[in-house]
């Protein structure tokens, strides 16, 4: 059995914390006050220390208050979901996605009204992390679509989304006319994805340039990195699959498009359980982001 309190005094909790008010907290559960006030009291004797701080006419969450607010939100967010579910429609279908938090964000996100529309009957229920995620230990993960890491092993069906080109990216206000497009990359800001095995270091190698060792910025996601790049810090080193958008807007340019040399590689990979193959939705699915990604399915 779970060592946890009552569910009940969790929720007078939750409620009374996001809304600062014990009033309000017992208007929304169609409660008193005082049953309010009751239950908070009963939870701060389970836990032997005070969970908010009582002013005249609100209160306000402790430290403590606050870390345990923020934990139950997501816990309650979790169950609301799974509850949403539960009432679907009984034609409807939910498809768990998780993926890689750039590619959600620069790709995936801006694609995906065009499936949903497609496919009114699967409700797409999206989590992304840049950590690779063990499919068969996750059950409740339908598909992952991974950054430079392949799903392998007995029961797992992986698939390249296709090759990406990989260049130097910045904003047009940074390009100056008068000066040699090598010798402006020596007096650029280079920026860094820490996540993204393609280096400025091996680019300046492979295209016979000195690497300046100076000026430099790092971003742990590929999405920030481009939006430094748009906000003129200095160049980076990134997929155009993530800078599609901006590039179309006129935001970014390739430096040197036919005097450097690109770098082509395969970084985004899409996996599910071989067992589920058949399944509707993921087939539906699989079909779908292929056709986007310019590939062919079997």
């Amino acid at each position: 059995m779970r060592k946890i309190p009552s569910y009940v005094l969790l929720r007078a909790f939750e409620a009374a914390a996001r809304l600062e008010s014990f009033t309000l907290a017992a208007q929304e559960l169609h409660l008193t006050q005082s049953a309010i006030s009751h239950q908070i009291r009963e939870l701060e004797d389970y836990f032997a220390k005070p969970l908010f701080l009582r002013k005249n006419r609100k209160v306000e969450p402790t430290s403590e208050g606050r870390r345990l607010l923020d934990s139950l939100s997501r816990v309650f967010d979790v169950i609301e979901a799974a509850c949403n579910e539960v009432t679907l429609a009984p034609s409807s279908q939910v498809l768990a996605l998780h993926c890689s938090p750039s590619f959600a964000a620069k790709w995936l996100s801006p694609r995906l009204p065009e499936f949903i529309k497609s496919n009114p009957d699967i409700t797409i229920r999206l989590t992304s992390g840049a950590e690779p995620i063990d499919l068969l230990r996750n059950q409740e993960i339908d598909i992952a679509i991974s950054y430079q890491f392949s799903h392998e092993g007995p029961g797992i069906t992986s698939l390249s989304l296709g090759e990406e080109k990989i260049v130097p990216l910045c904003s047009p206000k940074l390009i100056e006319p008068n000066i040699p497009v090598k010798e402006l990359m020596s007096k650029l800001t280079l920026i860094e994805s820490t996540l993204n095995q393609h280096t400025w270091q091996q680019w300046f190698e492979v295209n016979h340039l000195q690497n300046p060792s100076n000026r430099k910025m790092s971003f742990d996601r590929a999405a920030l990195s481009v939006s430094a790049a748009v906000d003129g810090i200095g160049a980076v080193l990134e997929s155009v699959r993530f800078a599609e958008r901006e590039l179309a807007r006129g935001e970014l340019v390739e430096l040197g498009e036919k005097i450097f040399l690109p770098t082509i590689d395969r970084t985004h990979f899409l996996s599910y359980r071989s067992n589920a193959k058949n399944s509707q939705k993921i087939k539906l699915f699989n079909e779908w982001i292929c056709l986007k990604a310019g590939l062919t399915t079997n």
